[in-house]
């Protein structure tokens, strides 16, 4: 038996329904949020909760009632219920079931949360020994700050990645790199981190802010500044981030290998630290 979270409960997935009128299927009117699982313990729920609120916050939607200390206890029983050890929980929040109209409904309408669990491994060929990466044009819209449920542009761009024998579509707009389809982007060149600032056209990532806190405490330069294409190829070292993916060297961009083509040491000294963090925070 498999457990989902589905209207405030914990049922067999197959009696896990959605109704055709829910606003996230219609207009993808939601926001998620995805944690990880280490060792059977949840990791850096309270941060990816407080952003899911604020993402909330930012598209109008009423979460009253419910808070990060609740869904940090959801996720840990979704877990436990369905005995992930190593994986992760996947939870999102539509504006709810109302009759399909372009303005939102009546205040009343209750929010529909649900939620699923998976099992599966770190990466650790793919962190080990780096990924291929391809850019493409971002053509998303101007609020990646929220995470919501408008994901079109993004599987369009991993599509494309995957196509050509990638693990990631970086993306730019006017030759600015902005981020990757489902991750942070950084630029490491002559002993410093460069990565776009965390504004708008960017998801402010829980890794990335573990990345930006371990390159402080190792003393490495972390700047927050937009950067060409022409930067990223010409980089020492360039890496990917996100909760699933961890903190991922890239060692091919397109047809280009950055730097001599193998995992480069300030990689290297930020992972190390992020296993740290994983050991003292999971």
């Amino acid at each position: 038996m498999t457990y989902i979270f589905i209207n405030d409960e914990f049922v067999d997935e197959s009696e896990g329904k959605i109704n055709y009128s829910d606003r996230g299927y219609n207009f993808g009117d939601g926001i998620y949020e995805y944690i990880r699982i280490y060792d059977g313990k949840v990791f850096t729920s309270k941060e990816h909760y407080e952003r899911l609120f604020r993402s909330a916050k930012e598209i109008g939607l009423n979460l009253e009632g419910y808070s990060v200390e609740g869904l940090t206890e959801v996720t840990k029983t979704l877990a436990a219920k369905n005995n992930v050890v190593n994986g992760g929980v996947y939870i999102q929040v539509t504006r709810g079931v109302a009759p399909r109209n372009h303005p939102f409904p009546d205040a009343s309408t209750k929010p529909v949360f649900s939620a699923f669990s998976k099992s599966y491994d770190r990466p650790y060929e793919e962190l080990k020994n780096g990924v291929k990466a391809i850019t493409v044009d971002d053509i998303r819209w101007l609020r990646c700050d929220i995470k919501s449920l408008n994901l079109l542009g993004n599987v369009l761009a991993k599509e494309k990645a995957a196509q050509n024998g990638a693990s990631e579509a970086i993306m730019h707009r006017d030759q600015t790199v902005t981020e990757g389809s489902s991750s942070n982007v950084y630029a490491v060149k002559d002993g410093k981190i460069y990565t776009h600032p965390a504004n708008n056209l960017i998801l402010n990532g829980i890794t990335r802010r573990i990345i930006k806190k371990s390159a402080e405490a190792l003393n490495i330069p972390f700047i927050e500044e937009a950067f060409t294409l022409d930067f990223l190829n010409d980089a020492d070292e360039v890496i990917i981030s996100s909760t699933s993916i961890e903190v991922m060297p890239v060692i091919q961009v397109n047809d280009n290998k950055i730097g001599d083509g193998k995992v480069g040491q300030i990689t290297k000294q930020l992972q190390k630290s992020f296993d740290n963090y994983i050991e003292s925070e999971a």
